[in-house]
């Protein structure tokens, strides 16, 4: 593989294995906990029912607790372009950080330094698209904020490993804070659901838009998550 691994096994996973075509995403979480060591042994304790396939820890050591072609527990409800349920189509990777409710923190260059190395080896052993190496919210954007709005998604992408938008940073901020016609909203929603992001259905649709704009916003303009679209997001949502 080339990577420097420490086995640590979680024997929360589904059985049987998978075949390796079935594998089609990776889903980048953080682990949301005060302490490195407890984010462990949450996932691999069987009464929790969490688990993930890669734990990355602030030193950038990597982690397998689920080998691949099992199903580990870490995306729950989560649905993208026409999958539901990701864990049957998806490897998992945790990284330590305290996230939003424990002071969000920078992932650390060594963590992100594995994480590539990680990355690339997966993306060719399953074929991976890069459209399809994802964060928790973006398949989960009502109950999930990780990895956040300080996970560099534009260096992943200069290194052929995510998607990024071809704008100018500085110039597109001018439309910043500038409202939308009705029909520019319907087609900022439409680039949304092409990209992946679930269409906005049921019930509290308000609430469900608000979170969807920010898990698009946490990837594609991380210095402002308001849960609000404007020019500068209609504008980015058209380049990708």
């Amino acid at each position: 593989m080339g990577l420097n691994l420490t086995r640590k096994y979680s024997i929360n996973f589904s059985l049987p294995k998978r075949l390796k075509k079935q594998i089609k995403f990776v889903i980048i979480h953080y682990t949301g906990m005060k302490k490195e060591t407890e984010a462990i042994k949450r996932l691999c304790n069987p009464k929790t029912k969490v688990s993930s396939h890669y734990f990355i820890s602030k030193k950038g050591g990597i982690f397998n607790l689920v080998p691949d072609l099992y199903e580990a527990w870490h995306a729950g409800e989560s649905r993208w372009k026409d999958y539901k349920s990701l864990n049957k189509h998806s490897i998992g990777i945790e990284i330590n950080n305290p996230g939003h409710e424990h002071g969000y923190e920078k992932f650390s260059k060594k963590q992100i330094f594995s994480l590539i190395k990680l990355l690339k080896y997966l993306k060719k052993q399953y074929n991976i698209k890069k459209t399809n190496i994802l964060g928790h919210s973006d398949i989960s954007p009502n109950r999930k904020k990780d990895p956040g709005e300080k996970f560099p998604w534009h260096y992943l992408a200069k290194k052929n490993l995510s998607i990024w938008h071809k704008l100018d940073k500085k110039k597109i901020r001018i439309y910043r804070n500038i409202n939308l016609k009705n029909n520019e909203i319907k087609i900022f929603f439409n680039n949304l659901n092409k990209i992946g992001y679930s269409k906005v259905e049921g019930t509290k649709k308000r609430l469900k838009q608000s979170n969807l704009i920010k898990a698009f916003q946490r990837k594609f303009r991380q210095d402002l998550v308001n849960g609000k679209v404007d020019k500068e997001c209609y504008l980015i949502s058209k380049t990708l």
